[in-house]
């Protein structure tokens, strides 16, 4: 009922935007996608299949099929297009069969290959889309890419460039093209850069350079622009059918390296995960980096069973601790970041830091700790959130994100993300679902909660 209010919102005042405003009822483009449009379409295209809203599934393929331009002209996130529109068509391919997704995700995957064009093969964040004869005079044949200017000395971002295998391995599969495979795969970025360059305790940090391969700056962190490089290692290895055991050893190590230098636990007995500035701690924890309790925790099925369970208590633990900043608010909704520094725990104590975008990281941990340990505390959990989600963030025309969790009366932010359809409203369906609806035998969800099949091609007769 969630997803079908926010999608019939999103078609009536905004369809073919990449988001709603659901407080003004009209649509919003914004300079992320380089000219694409249309993100919540294709964000929203496996949800909407999944839970079985046929009629809407029909309208956001017909979109897709009439409307969904690709010649576009402008500045794109390598990172965000390729997480939200490649990895939302190949979903929608993977478990439709529909020829014209996978013919998108496919045109649009060619699109990017020219950030890969640096000097260690570590592509840059930002990509020109345009057609080939509207690119840069001074690389006709390369395409145009560049660094984020607010990225340090010209770096590329570890979860940007860290997130893209799962994705640019289908591709290779689906096109019988190597390339895809060849300039995004663990091995390829691992081995020749990251496995090679020193890491400080054994930590990446967030900051690399395109053209040295060196770090830029020390700072670690398992949120914001870190966080989704751990996931892909793990997810790599899990969707290769346990093949790609380079990637595993990568996860594994940063995980022990994490847990080393930046597990903590407060004074009031919460364990988080801190961030690390040139060996000094931020005991701050970012929403983003809540994936990590679900993260923790597939990993752990898959480990020795001596370590097993120490994972799956710590996955507990980091994901209590992430609802604990759900539960200490005054809307039951969590912050953007909160912290364990001066007296408070779990909290934001900056006014910055209060407020709540309809984001996914909590309710996708304990969609993961549910489907893992069937602990019935994580569907109470999840539906606290419904709740709150109802209460707070529903609006006349959609949902809208708000700026202050710490107030009954918060702000609305006027923003119904496509993120919102893609994985926050679909983690929460999968936590009441059956385990075998997206089995975790079977699939993989990028870090865009967009289904990904396991390869067990060699494997299973």
């Amino acid at each position: 009922q969630m997803m079908k209010f926010a999608w019939d919102n999103y078609k009536q005042y905004a369809l073919g935007k990449n988001e709603l405003r659901p407080l003004t009822k009209n649509g919003h483009i914004g300079n992320m996608f380089g000219g694409l449009r249309g993100a919540t379409v294709v964000d929203a295209l496996d949800t909407l299949y999944i839970m079985e809203l046929e009629e809407e599934f029909q309208e956001a393929k017909k979109w897709v099929e009439k409307s969904f331009d690709l010649n576009v002209n402008g500045e794109a996130s390598l990172f965000e297009v390729n997480i939200r529109y490649i990895g939302g068509l190949l979903a929608a391919y993977y478990l439709t069969g529909e020829e014209v997704f996978k013919s998108k995700a496919l045109e649009l995957g060619e699109k990017l290959l020219p950030a890969f064009n640096t000097p260690t093969g570590i592509p840059r964040g930002v990509i020109n889309l345009g057609r080939q004869e509207m690119r840069s005079l001074f690389s006709p044949c390369s395409g145009m890419s560049w660094s984020w200017g607010w990225a340090s000395a010209g770096s590329s971002i570890l979860a940007e460039f860290g997130t893209l295998h799962l994705e640019f391995l289908h591709l290779s599969e689906l096109s019988g093209n190597p390339v895809f495979a060849d300039k995004a795969s663990t091995s390829q970025l691992g081995l020749q850069v990251l496995n090679r360059v020193e890491k400080p305790q054994g930590l990446y940090p967030n900051f690399l350079s395109p053209v040295t391969g060196n770090w830029v700056q020390h700072h670690v962190s398992i949120g914001g622009l870190g966080d989704s490089f751990y996931e892909y290692l793990i997810k790599s290895w899990l969707m290769s059918d346990k093949k790609d055991s380079e990637a595993k050893k990568m996860y594994d190590d940063a995980l022990e390296a994490i847990e080393k230098h930046l597990v903590k636990k407060s004074a009031g007995g919460l364990t988080y995960i801190a961030e690390w500035r040139g060996g000094i701690l931020d005991h701050k924890m970012g929403h983003l980096a809540c994936f990590s309790g679900g993260m923790i925790a597939l990993g752990a099925e898959h480990t020795g069973e001596e370590r097993k369970q120490h994972y799956v208590d710590l996955a507990a633990e980091i994901t209590n601790t992430c609802h604990e900043s759900y539960a200490r608010s005054d809307t039951k909704l969590g912050p953007e970041a909160f912290r364990f520094d001066a007296g408070g725990e779990a909290m934001a104590t900056r006014l910055s830091e209060r407020y709540y975008i309809l984001r996914p990281e909590v309710v996708e941990s304990y969609m993961y700790m549910w489907r893992l340990t069937h602990d019935p505390k994580y569907r109470q959990w999840g539906w606290e959130v419904v709740k709150a989600l109802e209460k707070h963030c529903r609006v006349e025309a959609g949902f809208s994100g708000i700026r202050d969790v710490y107030t009954t009366t918060p702000t609305h932010d006027n923003m119904q993300q496509s993120f919102f359809l893609a994985e926050t409203l679909k983690y929460l369906y999968l936590l009441f679902c059956e385990d075998d609806v997206l089995s975790l035998d079977d699939w993989v969800f990028n870090t865009e909660a967009h289904p990904l099949p396991v390869n067990h091609t060699n494997s299973k007769a």
